[in-house]
């Protein structure tokens, strides 16, 4: 552990398809962030759906309400000096750039991983059922549109690595930038 925890703040947004991995991998990072003493707050979308967007369904409208408070949360948490790391499938490009945008106004750094996890190893994996139940429709990436991201600060594929390698991946990014 530091001496004296970082009070630097910034989103890391891990985007991606259902099953992709960016939960896991937002733990194992969290987990490395506070062990160097940083203050770290995960917003996962699971979490954030039945609390903060409890109510919103699946359509493009209430997904991009959904974006958005979650980005205003992160925003907030970043600008006062906690790293937030946010997996949440956010499959809608202009949603994400708003969040983007909002992050440059207030001068709150972000930094967008996509984990680029194939829809064939996201079903196989499928933890959560969700592919198994998704003949009822609207499974993001099967039929539902994911617009990946068209420039994204990593584009992450976990088929062939570890999720401490992936972690590994993800925290090379914003040390980069003088983040961590």
């Amino acid at each position: 552990m530091t001496d004296k925890p970082r009070t630097q703040g910034a989103t890391v947004r891990l985007t991606g398809l259902p099953n992709a991995g960016k939960t896991t991998i937002a733990r194992f990072l969290s987990d490395r962030l506070r062990a160097e003493g940083h203050r770290v707050e995960v917003l996962d979308g699971d979490e954030i759906r039945r609390f903060l967007s409890a109510g919103l369904g699946f359509s493009r409208a209430d997904r991009h309400i959904n974006v958005q408070r979650v980005g205003l949360v992160s925003e907030v948490l970043a600008r006062n000096g906690v790293l937030s790391v946010v997996p949440v499938i956010a499959p809608y490009a202009d949603s994400r750039e708003a969040v983007r945008l909002r992050h440059e106004r207030s001068g709150a750094p972000y930094v967008e991983i996509h984990v680029a996890t194939p829809v064939e190893v996201c079903r196989e994996r499928d933890v959560k059922g969700l592919y198994a139940r998704q003949a009822a429709g609207g499974l993001t990436g099967v039929d539902d549109p994911y617009e990946a991201p068209a420039d994204p600060e990593l584009v992450l594929t976990t088929q062939d690595r570890t999720p401490p390698d992936s972690a590994d991946a993800v925290y090379a990014v914003p040390a980069a930038r003088g983040l961590v």
